[in-house]
């Protein structure tokens, strides 16, 4: 009876060992297949170490996608305007130009289309020509600058595409402008 009892005890270590060796050993689970097909199951903490890393990387660039995308939009949203019949360059927008070349410069992979746009005031004819100058000064002074003249097009779209249908000194006063586009 002793015999016996001792031979339960050490089966039953021996089992316990065996138990804790296969239970302590084990670096990750096996993948199993559910019904859908999907594997489940714990990857090793170095693949989950790389998810994580890539996920970082890919927030990383979405983000600088976005603020890349911001900048542009800033950049294309920000106009400049003239006096009445006239094409050389206010204070101000001698300001906004410089802030552009800065841009420009930093950012080579863009080109730049300048646009000239005039009030109603004027024939269509004459429009063109002032748009035309307004949109050639801006050019000339972005690349007195340091922008490189052949990433800058420019482009007259005279009283055509007003940014203010009405007829008074106010809606004028903001047709008369150049605006930018960027491209890639």
């Amino acid at each position: 009876m002793f015999s016996k009892r001792l031979f339960e005890i050490m089966l039953c270590l021996v089992l316990g060992v065996a138990l804790l060796f296969t239970v302590s050993c084990a670096k990750k689970q096996v993948a199993v297949s559910d019904a859908t097909g999907v594997k489940s199951g714990v990857a090793d903490d170095s693949a989950d170490r790389a998810r994580e890393a890539e996920r970082a990387r890919m927030m990383e660039l979405e983000r600088a996608q976005r603020l890349a995308q911001q900048q542009v939009e800033a950049f294309q949203n920000e106009r400049i305007y003239f006096d009445f019949d006239r094409s050389d360059l206010r204070s101000e927008a001698k300001v906004i130009l410089q802030k552009k070349a800065e841009w420009l410069r930093s950012n080579t992979e863009y080109r730049l289309v300048v646009e000239g746009h005039c009030d109603e005031r004027g024939t269509n004819e004459y429009n063109l020509a002032l748009g035309d100058r307004r949109a050639n000064t801006t050019k000339d002074y972005l690349v007195a600058l340091g922008v490189d003249d052949m990433r800058i097009s420019t482009i007259s779209y005279g009283e055509e595409k007003p940014l203010d249908p009405g007829h008074s000194e106010g809606a004028w006063s903001q047709n008369r402008r150049a605006e930018f586009r960027l491209s890639k």
